[in-house]
């Protein structure tokens, strides 16, 4: 298949591991996947699926397009497939209006009704999917790509090194969870936290070491470190979110505490992979415990990074997105 996506950019953090990194898969089965930046204006957006009728498939990325932008391409478009990693139906986390959007939910409606296939992060999206689009949703998780993610043999030290990771937007949470971090800094000696992002924070009793983002350094930098952090609200927003930096963490071979809201509470398992947390005392248990035994780190971090080569790897979402292509073609054809 000939597949174009109209992404909110190439390098967005969506398009990178969600698309981009599956094109070379992808192609080995004999899809070529170009990308298009979706455009900002109205005038734009009236021009949606112009220069498109070549291509067997448009894949709308995330965006949640008004009523006349979307009738356009789908009128111009052989098929449409809408791809989506977040609850875009409601307002995330941290906005002050609340949750409830009734324009976003009309529009994730139309949407999903429109798309020849839906293909949604996880199974909770999927579900809020289905009740629009019924019988023509796939789940394909986030991905990450293991190979960049060389687990490090760590030297003995005194300090233990959590990390978390994650950009300005995503450091709201972690500022929540400020107390559970001072009492852990407090209970857990020589325990500091490396945050890899592009704005820093501070915290009482627990030492920080700010890394600045980039690409090419993320995983050497997540890899050095001892244990992954993974801590999101319990909201609509947070239960749609696909565990990216779990994800990360584990393919660097870390092992994770995490709170078990959404995908962390399948992608961390007490005892396998990590340790789920929710209160305080968990939390400080539970960091306590890796930090002292390097042993049960190096294990839970080697049973992590398996279950994302199985499960959460590029190898597994092209073979995803292939069979639901093959099945597209199949059905348009009949």
């Amino acid at each position: 298949m000939q597949l174009v996506g109209l992404v909110e950019g190439e390098d967005h953090v969506c398009c990178r591991y969600r698309l981009a990194a599956l094109r070379p898969l992808l192609a080995a089965a004999g899809h070529t996947l170009t990308f298009r930046s979706l455009p900002r204006s109205w005038a734009g957006r009236l021009t949606l699926g112009r220069g498109l009728t070549d291509a067997d498939a448009v894949i709308v990325q995330r965006k949640l397009l008004p009523r006349v932008s979307l009738a356009l391409l789908r009128r111009r478009v052989r098929r449409l497939i809408f791809d989506f990693d977040d609850a875009v139906w409601v307002r995330d986390s941290y906005s002050v209006k609340g949750f409830a959007d009734p324009k976003r939910a009309r529009r994730f409606r139309a949407v999903c009704g429109a798309a020849d296939l839906v293909v949604a992060g996880n199974e909770y999206l999927a579900a809020e999917a289905r009740r629009w689009a019924p019988g023509r949703v796939v789940v394909v998780p986030t991905v990450v790509d293991v190979a960049k993610y060389a687990p490090q043999p760590k030297p003995p030290r005194a300090e233990v090194q959590l990390v978390w990771v994650g950009s300005s937007s995503t450091l709201r949470g972690l500022e929540r969870f400020t107390p559970t971090l001072s009492a852990i800094g407090r209970a857990v000696p020589g325990v500091r936290l490396k945050l890899v992002c592009d704005r820093f924070v501070t915290i009482p009793d627990l030492p920080v070491g700010a890394c600045v983002w980039a690409e090419a350094t993320e995983p050497a930098e997540i890899a050095a470190a001892d244990i992954g952090i993974g801590w999101v609200p319990d909201d609509p927003w947070s239960r749609g979110k696909c565990g990216l930096k779990v994800l990360q963490y584990q393919a660097a071979g870390l092992p994770v505490v995490a709170n078990p809201v959404g995908v962390q509470a399948d992608f961390v398992r007490d005892g396998e992979t990590g340790f789920a947390a929710t209160t305080t005392e968990e939390w400080v248990g539970a960091v306590k415990r890796l930090a002292a035994d390097a042993a049960l780190r190096t294990r839970l971090g080697a049973a992590g990074r398996a279950q994302v080569e199985l499960m959460y790897s590029v190898a597994a979402a092209a073979a995803r997105w292939g069979a639901a292509l093959e099945e597209l073609a199949s059905a348009r054809a009949a």
